[in-house]
Protein backbone atom coordinates (compact mmCIF):
# COMPACT_ATOMS: atom_id res chain seq x y z
CA UNK A 1 0.00 0.00 0.00
CA UNK A 2 1.52 3.07 -1.18
CA UNK A 3 1.00 6.71 0.17
CA UNK A 4 1.83 10.25 -1.30
CA UNK A 5 5.55 9.83 -0.56
CA UNK A 6 5.37 6.17 -2.79
CA UNK A 7 6.65 4.27 0.57
CA UNK A 8 4.45 1.74 1.98
CA UNK A 9 2.11 2.58 4.66
CA UNK A 10 3.55 1.46 7.73
CA UNK A 11 6.79 0.46 6.73
CA UNK A 12 9.54 2.18 8.78
CA UNK A 13 10.64 4.47 6.53
CA UNK A 14 6.91 5.82 5.29
CA UNK A 15 6.54 7.89 8.45
CA UNK A 16 8.11 7.76 12.33
CA UNK A 17 5.51 5.24 13.58
CA UNK A 18 3.01 6.19 16.34
CA UNK A 19 5.51 9.31 17.43
CA UNK A 20 3.06 12.20 17.84
CA UNK A 21 3.70 15.22 15.78
CA UNK A 22 3.26 18.16 18.64
CA UNK A 23 4.75 20.51 16.59
CA UNK A 24 2.91 19.74 13.67
CA UNK A 25 -0.58 19.60 15.54
CA UNK A 26 -0.16 22.80 17.63
CA UNK A 27 -2.82 24.32 15.47
CA UNK A 28 -5.01 21.57 16.36
CA UNK A 29 -4.72 22.40 20.17
CA UNK A 30 -4.71 26.05 19.37
CA UNK A 31 -7.99 26.18 18.52
CA UNK A 32 -9.61 24.58 20.60
CA UNK A 33 -7.55 25.94 23.45
CA UNK A 34 -8.28 29.25 21.94
CA UNK A 35 -12.28 28.60 22.23
CA UNK A 36 -12.12 28.17 26.01
CA UNK A 37 -10.10 31.09 26.46
CA UNK A 38 -12.29 33.18 23.78
CA UNK A 39 -15.68 32.43 25.76
CA UNK A 40 -14.43 33.48 29.43
CA UNK A 41 -12.62 36.89 27.50
CA UNK A 42 -15.60 37.74 25.25
CA UNK A 43 -18.33 36.49 27.15
CA UNK A 44 -21.35 33.67 26.77
CA UNK A 45 -23.30 35.28 23.61
CA UNK A 46 -26.54 33.00 22.19
CA UNK A 47 -25.95 34.16 19.28
CA UNK A 48 -22.54 33.52 19.08
CA UNK A 49 -23.81 30.15 19.89
CA UNK A 50 -26.35 29.62 17.07
CA UNK A 51 -23.23 30.95 14.54
CA UNK A 52 -21.40 28.12 15.71
CA UNK A 53 -24.15 25.52 15.55
CA UNK A 54 -25.14 26.74 11.97
CA UNK A 55 -21.57 26.20 10.80
CA UNK A 56 -21.12 23.37 12.56
CA UNK A 57 -24.11 22.04 10.69
CA UNK A 58 -23.18 22.82 7.46
CA UNK A 59 -20.06 21.65 7.16
CA UNK A 60 -20.86 18.38 9.54
CA UNK A 61 -23.08 18.36 5.86
CA UNK A 62 -19.86 18.54 3.97
CA UNK A 63 -18.07 15.45 5.77
CA UNK A 64 -21.20 13.45 6.13
CA UNK A 65 -22.23 13.85 2.74
CA UNK A 66 -19.39 14.67 0.73
CA UNK A 67 -16.00 13.14 2.50
CA UNK A 68 -18.07 10.12 3.86
CA UNK A 69 -20.90 9.05 1.94
CA UNK A 70 -19.47 10.16 -1.82
CA UNK A 71 -15.57 9.79 -1.77
CA UNK A 72 -15.46 6.87 1.18
CA UNK A 73 -18.02 4.92 -0.37
CA UNK A 74 -19.53 6.17 -3.63
CA UNK A 75 -23.13 6.02 -2.30
CA UNK A 76 -24.98 8.24 -4.88
CA UNK A 77 -23.51 10.10 -8.12
CA UNK A 78 -23.77 13.54 -9.04
CA UNK A 79 -21.73 16.04 -11.79
CA UNK A 80 -17.88 16.91 -11.61
CA UNK A 81 -18.89 20.56 -10.65
CA UNK A 82 -21.07 19.34 -7.23
CA UNK A 83 -18.08 16.73 -6.77
CA UNK A 84 -15.88 19.65 -5.93
CA UNK A 85 -17.87 21.61 -4.20
CA UNK A 86 -18.42 19.23 -1.40
CA UNK A 87 -14.96 18.46 -1.51
CA UNK A 88 -14.42 22.16 -0.61
CA UNK A 89 -17.19 22.83 1.22
CA UNK A 90 -15.85 19.28 3.61
CA UNK A 91 -12.21 20.80 3.51
CA UNK A 92 -13.65 23.70 5.45
CA UNK A 93 -14.10 21.56 8.97
CA UNK A 94 -10.25 21.10 8.97
CA UNK A 95 -10.47 17.93 8.81
CA UNK A 96 -7.70 17.46 6.05
CA UNK A 97 -8.50 16.43 2.09
CA UNK A 98 -10.94 14.34 0.94
CA UNK A 99 -8.62 12.31 -0.36
CA UNK A 100 -7.12 11.86 3.02
CA UNK A 101 -9.99 11.49 4.33
CA UNK A 102 -11.87 9.37 2.23
CA UNK A 103 -8.47 6.82 1.87
CA UNK A 104 -8.30 5.80 5.74
CA UNK A 105 -11.52 5.81 6.27
CA UNK A 106 -12.13 2.90 3.06
CA UNK A 107 -9.01 1.07 5.37
CA UNK A 108 -11.25 1.10 8.39
CA UNK A 109 -13.73 -0.59 6.82
CA UNK A 110 -11.53 -3.02 5.17
CA UNK A 111 -10.24 -4.09 8.86
CA UNK A 112 -12.71 -2.84 10.69
CA UNK A 113 -11.62 -3.69 14.61
CA UNK A 114 -8.77 -5.35 13.43
CA UNK A 115 -5.41 -4.79 14.05
CA UNK A 116 -4.74 -3.00 11.05
CA UNK A 117 -7.67 -0.35 11.67
CA UNK A 118 -6.58 3.05 12.11
CA UNK A 119 -9.11 3.64 14.70
CA UNK A 120 -10.10 0.83 16.67
CA UNK A 121 -11.88 1.23 20.09
CA UNK A 122 -11.30 -2.27 20.57
CA UNK A 123 -7.69 -2.61 19.60
CA UNK A 124 -6.14 0.82 21.05
CA UNK A 125 -8.57 1.73 23.48
CA UNK A 126 -11.52 4.97 23.52
CA UNK A 127 -8.69 7.92 23.78
CA UNK A 128 -6.32 6.50 20.60
CA UNK A 129 -9.85 5.91 18.34
CA UNK A 130 -11.79 9.29 19.27
CA UNK A 131 -7.90 11.69 19.00
CA UNK A 132 -5.11 9.95 19.22
CA UNK A 133 -5.01 8.58 15.92
CA UNK A 134 -4.70 11.72 14.00
CA UNK A 135 -1.77 12.96 15.53
CA UNK A 136 0.77 10.47 15.00
CA UNK A 137 3.05 10.61 12.14
CA UNK A 138 1.91 7.15 10.63
CA UNK A 139 -1.63 7.95 9.39
CA UNK A 140 -0.89 11.48 8.59
CA UNK A 141 0.31 10.93 4.39
CA UNK A 142 -2.44 10.50 1.99
CA UNK A 143 -3.04 6.51 1.05
CA UNK A 144 -3.39 7.23 -2.56
CA UNK A 145 -3.34 3.42 -3.35
CA UNK A 146 -6.98 3.34 -1.01
CA UNK A 147 -8.35 6.01 -3.27
CA UNK A 148 -7.55 5.42 -6.68
CA UNK A 149 -10.63 6.14 -7.97
CA UNK A 150 -10.78 9.80 -7.12
CA UNK A 151 -7.73 10.66 -6.83
CA UNK A 152 -7.20 10.55 -10.71
CA UNK A 153 -9.20 13.79 -10.81
CA UNK A 154 -6.48 16.50 -10.56
CA UNK A 155 -8.40 19.24 -8.80
CA UNK A 156 -9.14 16.88 -5.97
CA UNK A 157 -5.52 16.03 -5.67
CA UNK A 158 -4.87 20.12 -5.59
CA UNK A 159 -7.43 20.32 -3.17
CA UNK A 160 -6.18 17.76 -0.91
CA UNK A 161 -2.52 19.43 -0.73
CA UNK A 162 -4.24 22.56 -0.49
CA UNK A 163 -6.64 21.91 1.78
CA UNK A 164 -5.73 24.35 4.60
CA UNK A 165 -6.97 27.00 2.06
CA UNK A 166 -10.93 26.87 2.89
CA UNK A 167 -10.37 27.39 6.37
CA UNK A 168 -8.12 29.64 6.63
CA UNK A 169 -10.39 31.61 3.76
CA UNK A 170 -13.79 31.00 5.75
CA UNK A 171 -11.61 32.23 9.32
CA UNK A 172 -10.71 35.54 7.29
CA UNK A 173 -14.20 36.00 6.36
CA UNK A 174 -15.42 35.23 10.06
CA UNK A 175 -12.67 38.35 10.97
CA UNK A 176 -13.57 40.97 8.50
CA UNK A 177 -17.43 40.37 9.15
CA UNK A 178 -17.68 39.76 12.92
CA UNK A 179 -13.61 40.75 14.34
CA UNK A 180 -12.89 38.16 16.74
CA UNK A 181 -16.21 37.63 17.82
CA UNK A 182 -16.71 36.10 14.54
CA UNK A 183 -13.61 34.26 15.19
CA UNK A 184 -14.10 33.00 18.24
CA UNK A 185 -17.79 31.38 18.27
CA UNK A 186 -17.65 31.07 14.31
CA UNK A 187 -14.51 29.37 13.60
CA UNK A 188 -12.96 28.05 16.92
CA UNK A 189 -15.91 27.17 19.26
CA UNK A 190 -17.28 25.63 15.78
CA UNK A 191 -14.06 23.81 15.02
CA UNK A 192 -13.70 22.56 18.22
CA UNK A 193 -17.32 21.21 18.76
CA UNK A 194 -17.21 20.01 15.00
CA UNK A 195 -13.92 17.55 15.57
CA UNK A 196 -14.87 16.01 18.56
CA UNK A 197 -18.61 15.06 16.93
CA UNK A 198 -16.80 13.80 13.79
CA UNK A 199 -14.61 11.91 16.40
CA UNK A 200 -17.69 10.20 18.23
CA UNK A 201 -18.10 7.92 15.51
CA UNK A 202 -14.74 6.57 16.04
CA UNK A 203 -15.28 6.18 19.49
CA UNK A 204 -18.36 6.40 20.95
CA UNK A 205 -20.30 4.66 17.72
CA UNK A 206 -17.90 1.51 18.68
CA UNK A 207 -18.62 1.35 22.04
CA UNK A 208 -22.65 3.05 23.08
CA UNK A 209 -26.27 1.86 21.17
CA UNK A 210 -27.45 -0.70 19.85
CA UNK A 211 -27.03 -3.48 17.38
CA UNK A 212 -29.18 -4.38 14.99
CA UNK A 213 -27.07 -6.52 12.46
CA UNK A 214 -24.85 -9.17 12.96
CA UNK A 215 -20.98 -7.64 11.86
CA UNK A 216 -17.59 -8.31 12.46
CA UNK A 217 -16.61 -5.15 14.45
CA UNK A 218 -18.61 -3.82 17.32
CA UNK A 219 -20.45 -0.91 15.41
CA UNK A 220 -23.79 -0.07 17.24
CA UNK A 221 -26.56 2.37 16.61
CA UNK A 222 -27.08 5.49 18.69
CA UNK A 223 -30.22 7.85 18.08
CA UNK A 224 -28.07 10.68 20.02
CA UNK A 225 -25.18 10.23 17.83
CA UNK A 226 -27.30 10.41 14.72
CA UNK A 227 -28.92 13.86 15.91
CA UNK A 228 -25.38 15.37 16.56
CA UNK A 229 -23.79 13.48 13.15
CA UNK A 230 -26.70 14.90 11.08
CA UNK A 231 -26.75 10.66 10.58
CA UNK A 232 -23.59 8.84 11.12
CA UNK A 233 -25.04 7.61 14.50
CA UNK A 234 -26.56 4.55 12.78
CA UNK A 235 -23.32 3.53 12.91
CA UNK A 236 -24.12 -0.42 12.70
CA UNK A 237 -26.59 0.19 9.79
CA UNK A 238 -23.83 1.42 8.55
CA UNK A 239 -21.08 -1.00 8.86
CA UNK A 240 -23.67 -4.14 7.61
CA UNK A 241 -24.70 -2.31 4.21
CA UNK A 242 -22.30 0.43 3.20
CA UNK A 243 -23.28 0.40 -0.13
CA UNK A 244 -26.02 2.47 1.19
CA UNK A 245 -26.48 6.29 1.33
CA UNK A 246 -29.52 6.30 3.61
CA UNK A 247 -27.67 5.16 6.81
CA UNK A 248 -31.09 5.44 9.03
CA UNK A 249 -32.63 2.85 7.06
CA UNK A 250 -36.11 2.82 8.81
CA UNK A 251 -38.54 6.05 8.34
CA UNK A 252 -38.01 6.64 12.28
CA UNK A 253 -33.97 6.47 12.15
CA UNK A 254 -33.48 10.30 11.90
CA UNK A 255 -31.02 10.83 9.15
CA UNK A 256 -30.60 14.46 8.65
CA UNK A 257 -28.06 14.11 5.36
CA UNK A 258 -30.37 11.52 3.71
CA UNK A 259 -32.84 13.89 3.76
CA UNK A 260 -31.03 16.73 2.20
CA UNK A 261 -29.69 14.56 -0.50
CA UNK A 262 -32.80 13.54 -1.04
CA UNK A 263 -34.33 16.98 -1.80
CA UNK A 264 -30.99 17.84 -4.04
CA UNK A 265 -31.59 14.72 -5.91
CA UNK A 266 -34.91 16.39 -6.79
CA UNK A 267 -33.16 18.88 -8.70
CA UNK A 268 -31.17 16.57 -10.39
CA UNK A 269 -28.04 17.75 -8.30
CA UNK A 270 -27.27 14.17 -7.22
CA UNK A 271 -28.77 11.05 -8.28
CA UNK A 272 -29.16 6.94 -7.95
CA UNK A 273 -28.72 7.68 -3.99
CA UNK A 274 -28.39 3.75 -3.10
CA UNK A 275 -30.65 2.30 -0.53
CA UNK A 276 -30.74 -0.97 0.97
CA UNK A 277 -32.22 -4.24 -0.48
CA UNK A 278 -35.29 -4.98 1.89
CA UNK A 279 -33.90 -8.83 2.50
CA UNK A 280 -30.72 -6.63 3.83
CA UNK A 281 -32.31 -4.25 5.65
CA UNK A 282 -34.23 -6.45 7.48
CA UNK A 283 -32.12 -9.17 8.47
CA UNK A 284 -31.41 -7.75 11.58
CA UNK A 285 -30.69 -9.73 14.87
CA UNK A 286 -33.75 -11.18 16.78
CA UNK A 287 -35.58 -12.07 13.36
CA UNK A 288 -35.66 -15.03 11.42
CA UNK A 289 -33.93 -13.65 8.75
CA UNK A 290 -31.06 -13.29 11.11
CA UNK A 291 -29.96 -16.42 10.54
CA UNK A 292 -28.81 -15.70 7.16
CA UNK A 293 -26.65 -12.93 8.37
CA UNK A 294 -24.66 -15.97 11.11
CA UNK A 295 -22.53 -19.25 10.10
CA UNK A 296 -21.67 -21.55 12.28
CA UNK A 297 -22.28 -19.14 15.22
CA UNK A 298 -19.64 -16.58 14.14
CA UNK A 299 -20.16 -13.19 12.78
CA UNK A 300 -19.64 -12.50 9.00
CA UNK A 301 -18.04 -9.90 7.31
CA UNK A 302 -20.61 -6.77 6.81
CA UNK A 303 -22.17 -6.35 3.61
CA UNK A 304 -19.82 -4.03 1.19
CA UNK A 305 -20.72 -1.58 -2.08
CA UNK A 306 -21.58 -3.63 -5.48
CA UNK A 307 -19.32 -2.83 -8.36
CA UNK A 308 -17.79 0.26 -8.73
CA UNK A 309 -20.05 3.17 -10.18
CA UNK A 310 -19.35 5.17 -12.84
CA UNK A 311 -17.99 8.40 -12.07
CA UNK A 312 -18.54 12.00 -13.11
CA UNK A 313 -17.79 12.71 -16.52
CA UNK A 314 -13.75 14.11 -17.11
Amino acid sequence: METDTGEALGSPGAADGETIDWLGMLPFWGIQLGAVVGVILLGWSWSGLLLALGLYAVRMFGLTAGYHRYFAHRSYKTSRLVQFLLALLGATATQKGPLWWAGHHRTHHKYSDEPRDPHSVKQRGFFWAHIKWILVRKYQPTDFARIKDFASYPELRWLNSWHLLPPVALLTGLYLIGGMWGVVWGFLVSNTLLWHGTFCVNSLAHLVGRRAYETTDNSRNSLIIALFTLGEGWHNNHHHYQASERQGFYWWQIDITHMVLRALSWTRLVWDLNEPPSQVRDRRIGKDAAVAGTAGGKRTRSLNAPAAQALPPS
